[in-house]
């Protein structure tokens, strides 16, 4: 064996099953090749040649979505999986080595630019394998993708839904909105639009429409109407291109409002009296004799086969100051055989009430007959209809008998200044459109809404309720919250999502 300068000089244990590189002399692990790495590369080509250092990702600004060849567009959020999946698909050659490891470099966000990081193995003369890591970069371009751009083009859409109520107060529609918040069933929509005090939904295709359609008739009694537009038709392969609209109309009455039943109707609810109140409107119309206790609902079908409208509306209530009340017993109840149900959540009771306006003046307070029993006390306000002064357009109303219809039905329980309940709110409700006179926030319609809401736990298990991060909850002895209020608990609010851009200090 030849005498090698480079081994004696290392101890025994290192200088075991060494070897001298064939070109610079290098001791080495050996090797197919019988070379160090300096000299593979050298001698070797780069095995990452055919592999490009730059390609391009078409994202669409519109829809924030990437293009995935040949005609898919997907969503990718940055540095993710799904991200790092289609840039590898972009590089071609990629498939003649073998990937040991890829991720991102860091690069400025607004730069339109990403960077990966790659690992990659290549076997070459004589079975050895070489290693190399190499950088890619991705130049971001903006393209619009094929759904935004027909979105952007005039009439774009193939189906709309109108959506209608021929109402003076909008609390039902506000409820409306609520329910397709959280059922999230405006996602196919390609735009929102409120017009002539209520919304139209516009669509692609007459199947998400059709979707819409089927949604507001699960949540609200309604009907509709079907119409199509013939845009165009081909001769030669007799294919016909339409519009369609469906146009819904959504009954005309809302919670406080008071309705008189036709008298079949009213026989149809077991008898129940033509002069109700409505307490709610979910997907059947809520009602509730103010002066039995009696309640009965409406669907549908039912409501358009024997269509009302209101004969008061909440905008007409007048608030009364209780001066006595007396709950009537069980058996004081007059029950005639074949009488629906009665409401087990209400209580009746015979309340004295004197106008507020007319407190300390007139002395002799009205009789009437409630429901609110369970609420009221003597001194509480509370809110109704003096039907005895209204002036009533209404042929189901006007062959009634006068002396069977009360002066006064009482409606709610009033709670104080609407000013005050505002300050002490922290929660919100999230909006289908903001700042459109149809859907003011500052409508009065919208503040009953808010109010109904935190009045009615039933009412408000349907909507999604946010903490309000502007608000806070006040610890002043000052601006103590006033415990008679009814409000809603922190439980019961979701916490609204907020995506901030912080720096991160460096640490010391």
């Amino acid at each position: 064996m030849s005498y090698i300068p480079e081994q004696a000089a290392m101890p025994p244990e290192q200088r075991k099953g060494k070897i001298l590189c064939c070109e610079c002399g290098t001791p080495i692990e050996p090797n197919p090749v019988n070379m160090c790495p300096a000299c593979i590369r050298l001698n070797h080509r780069d095995v990452t040649d055919g592999i490009p250092k730059q390609a391009t990702l078409h994202f669409c600004s519109g829809c924030e979505r990437y293009f995935q060849p040949p005609s898919e567009w997907v969503h990718c959020a940055l540095e993710s999986r799904e991200l790092l999946s289609l840039c590898l698909k972009k590089l071609k050659g990629l498939n003649r080595v073998k990937l040991i490891d890829a991720g991102f470099l860091w690069t400025e966000p607004h730069s339109k630019r990403i960077k990966i990081k790659l690992t990659v193995h290549a076997e070459i003369a004589g079975g050895a394998v070489l290693e190399q890591v190499f950088a890619v970069e991705y130049t971001v371009a903006h393209q619009m993708c094929d759904d935004c751009h027909r979105s952007e083009a005039k009439d774009y859409w193939k189906a709309s839904v109108q959506v209608r109520q021929k109402a003076e107060n909008k609390k039902t529609f506000y409820y409306l909105e609520q329910m397709i918040l959280k059922h999230k069933a405006h996602e196919n929509t390609l735009g929102i639009k409120p017009i002539h005090g209520g919304l139209d939904f516009f669509y692609a295709t007459e199947a998400h429409a059709r979707k819409m359609l089927d949604f507001v008739q699960s949540v609200l009694p309604c009907k509709y109407q079907h119409s199509k537009k013939l845009i165009s038709h081909d001769i030669h392969s007799n294919v016909y291109n339409y519009k369609f609209t469906y146009s819904i109309e959504i009954v005309p009455v809302s919670k406080d409002s008071i309705i008189c039943l036709p008298k079949k109707l009213s026989q149809q609810l077991g008898g129940i009296s033509q002069v109700c109140l409505v307490y709610r409107v979910t997907n059947t119309v809520h009602l509730i004799d103010p002066t039995t206790g009696q309640i009965g609902e409406l669907n549908s079908t039912t409501y358009w086969r024997y269509p009302f409208g209101s004969i008061c509306n909440p905008k007409q209530l007048v608030e009364y100051i209780v001066m006595d009340i007396e709950p009537i017993m069980e058996k004081d109840k007059k029950i005639a055989p074949g009488k629906g149900a009665v409401s087990n959540r209400h209580v009746l009771a015979d309340v004295w009430v004197v106008r507020a306006s007319e407190l300390g003046i007139n002395d002799n307070p009205i009789h009437t007959r409630t429901h609110l029993g369970h609420i009221l006390k003597p001194g509480d306000s509370v809110m109704g209809y003096n039907i005895g002064d209204s002036n009533v357009n209404d042929a189901n109303f006007e062959k009634l008998d006068r002396n069977m219809i009360p002066d006064i039905l009482l409606v709610k329980k009033y709670y104080g200044d609407r000013v005050s309940r505002k300050k002490q709110r922290i929660w919100k409700l999230k909006r289908l459109a903001e700042g459109d006179a149809a859907f003011d926030c500052d409508a009065n319609d919208f503040h009953e809404f808010l109010d109904d809401l935190e009045e009615d736990p039933a009412l408000r298990q349907n909507v999604n309720i946010f903490k309000d991060a502007t608000k806070q909850i006040s610890v002043d002895n000052d601006d103590k919250c006033d415990e008679t209020l009814p409000r809603v608990t922190l439980a019961e609010m979701l916490d609204d999502l907020v995506i901030d851009d912080v720096e991160m200090e460096e640490a010391d």
